[in-house]
């Protein structure tokens, strides 16, 4: 079994570029592949509670607005939603599109250069067929389904392959949406956009392009602090105390808006070093998703992984909607991988990565008393499950950490002061 595990953060760039959450929610998940109505009851049962943004209720669709299905999908009713469709024909009588709202004649097929904005942008994504957007029509008909979905009340989309739309038809397809439905937000609120440009360099098209129309997802960020993480030597991110130290530091520091993944397992298929199951969707009963479960100990069955319940991840969106606001302060480190940094006086954070233990005596910043480590342990009832961590008054405090710990970090903020 293998997990799913990402790690990304949404880069800034301003109405569309508001996630529209509650006042001092900081973080969203990805409930990736969820079924509706395990996702309701996820944000009454845990998200609200426990702070996570886009709860009470936000929900930001995954809206696939670049192409349909794959070319040679053939005809029938097996679409999501049983209407007819013919891909060989390029007829989609339900929207309706015709082969006149395709892209097919501007290409000579799938993308082969990812060097050539124009291929990336024009041709097809895998064999999906890639919709004509420069056309107003085409724009009108994504507009439209985008507004159905904005009326019923949410409050963004993530655009799915950004990058193989051109900026100017995204944001000739925005420009059409509707305003947030009333009910649920404040008078003028606009959807929050963000957009999946994946640009790791190297390539003709930027995820700078795509700042005018909303947030973007900085996959940068992740694949730079994974190598930091993984101290430069190419290992993969398999062990979770690498990967849950990873997301700890993207949720401490003020960069960005957050996003946590919850992903699910799927069985793995390695051949010639290549795992041929890599294509596998969620866990499922014959093609229908499973029910996300959960467990006597709270956390989740039926192969889903739900990162966003493990105490070390929930605890650090709650450090980060405390800290939200402070600047960023007092860093030190070693000079090798281990470091520190606080969040003003709301906040402080130490990792050790490195073979060795660490043991030292760093300035917090924090008010002086006793505080409780949020990544061994929690507050309860004005006692700490985990370790405790006392500030003097000149703001010091110090610090052990064994290399061989579970989890090699310690993270105390304001609300952990017992």
């Amino acid at each position: 079994m293998k997990f799913f595990l990402l790690l990304s953060l949404i880069g800034f760039c301003w109405a569309q570029y508001d996630p529209q959450t509650q006042y001092g929610r900081t973080a969203i998940v990805h409930l990736f592949e969820w079924r509706w109505v395990d996702i309701a009851k996820e944000c009454e049962r845990y998200l609200a509670p426990k702070g996570f943004g886009g709860v009470q209720v936000r929900i930001y669709v995954d809206a696939v607005i670049n192409h349909m299905c794959g070319a040679g999908g053939g005809a029938g009713t097996s679409s999501t939603c049983g209407s007819y469709y013919n891909a060989n024909n390029r007829d989609f009588p339900s929207v309706p599109y015709s082969g006149w709202d395709f892209n097919d004649g501007k290409c000579n097929g799938e993308i082969s250069n990812y060097n050539d904005a124009n291929q990336v942008r024009n041709c097809r994504l895998s064999g999906l067929l890639d919709l004509a957007l420069e056309k107003d029509y085409v724009r009108s008909k994504v507009a439209e389904y985008m507004n159905r979905l904005i009326d019923i009340g949410v409050a963004g989309f993530r655009l799915d392959a950004a990058k193989h739309m051109w900026p100017g038809d995204i944001k000739a397809v925005l420009d059409k949406l509707h305003n947030l439905n009333t009910k649920w937000f404040s008078q003028g609120s606009r959807p929050f956009i963000f957009q999946e440009v994946i640009d790791l360099g190297g390539e003709a098209i930027k995820s700078s392009e795509y700042f005018g129309n909303g947030r973007v997802t900085e996959f940068k960020y992740g694949a730079k602090l994974g190598t930091v993480i993984r101290k430069w030597n190419g290992e993969k991110m398999a062990y979770l105390k690498m990967y849950k130290m990873a997301v700890g530091f993207m949720l401490a520091h003020p960069y960005g808006f957050t996003r946590v993944m919850s992903s699910y397992r799927w069985a793995r298929n390695f051949q010639n070093g290549k795992d041929v199951n890599d294509w596998i969707g969620p866990p499922n009963n014959n093609g229908v998703t499973k029910e996300v479960t959960i467990n006597p100990d709270t956390t989740c069955g039926n192969d889903w992984v739900c990162e966003h319940r493990w105490r070390q991840i929930r605890n650090m969106v709650a450090f980060r909607n405390v800290v939200s606001g402070q600047p960023f302060s007092n860093w030190w480190d070693n000079g090798s991988n281990q470091v520190a940094f606080g969040r003003g006086n709301r906040g402080f954070i130490v990792f050790n990565n490195d073979d060795w233990s660490l043991s030292t005596t760093l300035q917090t910043g924090l008010p002086a008393g006793t505080y409780c480590d949020v990544i061994s342990g929690d507050k309860v009832d004005g006692n700490c499950t985990g370790i405790k961590v006392n500030v003097g008054n000149d703001g010091n405090a110090h610090f052990s950490i064994s290399n061989s710990a579970e989890d090699p970090f310690i993270a105390i903020h304001a609300e952990s002061k017992l």
